[in-house]
């Protein structure tokens, strides 16, 4: 999602949301979130969960210390005790082992996921163990790009549209999803936004 697209979606949803447009008056316009497509952005979505971004790219630093080249088969090459030293849990570092195992056994294949449609892109990201839909459709938006993508258990995005739209509570994923339905086709665009409007507006 390049600047322009960013835009061109974002002013779309404001003649249809008055939200959006009060927000983007406030706010501005997100700046893109564009990550490689493969491995390492797997490596690194499984290092990023229940972890503070900053914590997050300490461990990745010392990730790509250790392994300059974040392949499967350089990270299969690696003891767990090596990788449990940079940072990363036991429960984590099975995450990592098993996806680096599954791609050198041909039972996943990242390349294969552009061709894919949403759904089943994403049911092909499920199916490895550490990853939930949040961590598909993280990927699908931005390494895949899609446009259309609503990551409805994050929860910054649901603060975000709790402030976007004078709620009294927190969203429920499903009344989120009701919420922004009429995003579509621009459900990432819109999350994109939510992220930036929950860091940017005023409490």
């Amino acid at each position: 999602m390049t600047p322009d697209v960013i835009k061109k979606a974002l002013d779309e949803l404001a003649i249809i949301d008055k939200d959006v447009a009060k927000g983007l008056k406030l706010v501005g316009y997100p700046e893109p979130r564009i990550r490689p497509k493969g491995f390492e952005t797997f490596f690194s979505i499984v290092v990023g969960q229940q972890l503070s971004t900053h914590a997050a790219a300490a461990i990745m630093g010392r990730a790509r210390e250790l392994i300059p080249e974040l392949t499967a088969e350089n990270v299969l090459k690696h003891s767990d005790d090596q990788l449990r030293e940079i940072g990363l849990s036991k429960q984590k570092t099975g995450y990592i082992k098993g996806l680096a195992t599954a791609i050198i056994n041909r039972k996943f294949n990242p390349d294969e996921l552009p061709d894919l449609g949403n759904d089943e892109a994403i049911n092909a990201i499920i199916a490895l163990k550490g990853f939930g839909p949040w961590s598909a459709e993280i990927y699908l938006m931005f390494s895949l790009q899609r446009t259309d993508i609503f990551p409805s258990g994050d929860l910054a995005l649901l603060v975000g549209l709790q402030k976007l739209k004078g709620l009294d509570e927190k969203p429920t994923p499903a009344l989120a999803k009701e919420l922004i339905a009429h995003w579509s086709p621009w459900r990432s665009v819109g999350s994109l936004f939510l992220w930036h409007y929950y860091h940017g507006a005023p409490t």
